[in-house]
């Protein structure tokens, strides 16, 4: 499968100034830029900022960012699922899973999240994937957000959905072992019935397991 990325750009005013939310971005663009150092979520900035790079490089990986003047302050990450995740047992070269999200605390409340999705859909070759994230309350800034878990996961839904995410049932044991974790997915408009029966058998592996 060819991938191709056509770039977008935005401008999004917030209380703290404007924001250009564009992607996706290239690895040379990454590598001049800076990376906030209140990006820590999942690694610590300077290695998550490689990781970025790294992604970027690959043929169907997206980067979109938030930036502020020459300083990333959020960004979300769409690339093929991890080879140990379920998700990648399909093989589909038509699957990719939204990696991470992540906005520094400063910006937060101000719908950036919701316009990196945004940006991200507005290109048309999006249509030709089907996008997961996996949703897991362990990952979330429970503290740093001073909500409560369900709080967080109906915020994290309202997000997803301004990317057109939805929620979608699976048997997977590592989103059944609480509640608040879900599996959220857009299927594209040129995504083909076959696709899509093979997203669903992948979401439930073990139907016939007693």
């Amino acid at each position: 499968m060819q991938h191709k990325k056509m770039y977008n750009k935005r401008m999004l005013e917030t209380p703290r100034g404007p924001l250009t939310i564009e992607g996706p971005v290239t690895k040379d663009t990454l590598k001049e830029l800076k990376f906030h150092e209140g990006l820590v979520a999942f690694r610590v900035p300077e290695k998550q900022h490689q990781a970025l790079i790294q992604i970027s490089d690959l043929p169907e990986g997206r980067i979109i960012i938030a930036r502020e003047e020459d300083t990333i302050v959020g960004y979300v990450t769409y690339l093929y699922p991890d080879p140990l995740e379920r998700w990648s047992e399909g093989k589909m070269e038509d699957l990719l899973e939204l990696g991470a999200i992540e906005v520094i605390r400063e910006y937060r409340g101000a719908s950036v999240g919701k316009n990196l999705l945004q940006v991200a859909m507005l290109d048309d070759f999006m249509e030709n994937y089907i996008i997961i994230t996996t949703e897991y309350y362990w990952h979330w800034d429970l503290k740093g957000s001073g909500l409560n878990v369900w709080d967080y996961r109906k915020m994290m839904e309202r997000m997803m959905s301004a990317g057109g995410l939805e929620w979608y049932a699976t048997d997977d044991p590592e989103i059944c072992s609480h509640p608040a974790n879900c599996l959220m997915a857009r299927i594209g408009k040129n995504v083909s019935t076959e696709s899509i029966q093979k997203f669903d058998q992948l979401r439930f592996m073990n139907r016939y397991m007693y």
